[in-house]
């Protein structure tokens, strides 16, 4: 008898690795920045899909392939699981709070930082000839 193809293996990692890799474009929308559940949502189909494969594999050896693929398969996803867990969870959480930063429509302190070509220039003179500037912001540390 012909064993046949083992889906739910192939399927299940291909979730994980979306569960892994759609982060950013599911970070774009409030909803799922502060949480990433979107991401949770597409490892833990992947997770189950993937232990259904391997009971099928090792259930029905002689109908259903896969042992060693799958097997081999839900480890990388449990070490890409526990890796975007780790990164999410507590990589991103030591980040300091950007309490200190201006809100939006808030005067910009009086400052000087070095341009381009490494020579001082402030805010004051930014505003010289115009209104207006542009401050962007980046939380984070480097």
């Amino acid at each position: 008898m012909k064993r046949r193809w083992n889906w739910p293996i192939w399927v299940g990692f291909v979730f994980v690795l979306g569960g892994l890799f759609s982060y950013g474009f599911f970070a774009r929308f409030p909803i799922a920045r502060d949480f990433p559940w979107a991401n949770l949502l597409l490892f833990g189909i992947g997770g189950a899909l993937l232990f259904v494969g391997l009971f099928r594999a090792f259930g029905r050896p002689q109908l259903y392939r896969g042992k060693i693929v799958g097997t081999i398969l839900t480890a990388i996803a449990l070490f890409l699981f526990a890796f975007f867990s780790y990164e999410i969870f507590y990589v991103l959480r030591q980040v300091p709070p950007s309490t200190g930063a201006p809100r939006v429509g808030q005067k910009a302190p009086e400052f000087t930082l070095l341009d381009q070509n490494e020579k001082p220039i402030t805010l004051a003179a930014l505003l010289s000839g115009s209104k207006a500037a542009v401050l962007i912001f980046y939380r984070g540390f480097w």
